[in-house]
């Protein structure tokens, strides 16, 4: 890697500064925070300003917000995304961590499309393929996605739908599905035990977007024979932190959950 560029380098860092906080700043502030000479932050800030980096707020004098260029970037950069190709990138990583099957999967109507598939080390059978629909209501990636809709958007969905098993021990009462889902909804993560594979537990988690709507879920799927309370709260914690990383990878800032 070459030389780093010293102005080049702070100028970024204060523009990382105004994602923290309510996104206002002064010039003595970044001043403090950062440690820069006077001089140094008002030829930057003016700088940032002069490119519409950095706008000042009309009803705040002095003080200085994220301006339009960064809202252009932040948008050709979400447009050039990929959900599949980013899926898989941590897919691989959280495989890799764990040993088990990842999926990545997003919500069509009332079946869930696998998006992305990384195969466990071990020799077992999924049911699912990367381009594969399942019902949602057998899954926990389908449970997950279920659970994030809005109340009117999940009546519509659910209302009058008969919800098919894939084993003795799927949903298929719509009212057990309800309950189901506002405890997902509340927990932040959700576990299918043998619902979609009688040989298969899974856990997920909610991939989010720049906007914070959830827009995917990340899952492990775990052969029973492995599946106990201790793996099942070690990949709970794992898929959070996938789903976390691949939301990043969106554009999100903060928890998942």
């Amino acid at each position: 890697m070459g030389r780093l560029v010293p102005a080049v380098t702070r100028a970024f860092d204060i523009l990382e500064l105004f994602l923290q906080g309510d996104g206002t700043l002064s010039a003595p502030e970044i001043t403090r925070r950062l440690g820069l000479p006077r001089t140094t932050t008002h030829e930057l800030v003016s700088t940032l300003t002069a490119r519409n980096y950095l706008v000042p707020v009309p009803e705040q004098p002095g003080r200085y917000r994220l301006g339009v260029r960064t809202y252009q970037l932040g948008s050709r950069y979400a447009e050039q995304l990929d959900l599949a190709a980013e899926g898989r990138r941590i897919a691989h990583e959280i495989a890799e961590t764990c040993g088990e099957t990842v999926h990545v999967a997003l919500l069509e109507d009332a079946d869930v499309i696998y998006v992305a598939k990384v195969d466990s080390t071990h020799a077992v059978r999924m049911v699912s393929a990367a381009g594969r629909r399942l019902p949602a209501h057998c899954t926990a990636v389908g449970k997950m996605l279920l659970a994030m809709l809005p109340a009117d958007e999940l009546d519509e969905l659910l209302d009058g739908r008969e919800l098919v098993g894939m084993t003795p021990r799927s949903i298929t009462d719509p009212d057990a599905l309800r309950t189901a889902l506002a405890e997902i909804a509340v927990l932040g993560v959700a576990v299918e035990q043998r619902e979609s594979n009688p040989d298969v537990s899974c856990v997920a988690a909610p991939v989010r977007d720049r906007t914070g709507r959830v827009v995917a879920a990340l899952s492990i799927s775990v052969p029973v024979v492995r599946w106990d309370e201790a793996r099942e709260n070690e990949l709970t914690a794992l898929a959070v932190r996938g789903a976390g990383d691949l939301s990043a990878r969106l554009g999100h800032h903060g928890p998942v959950r």
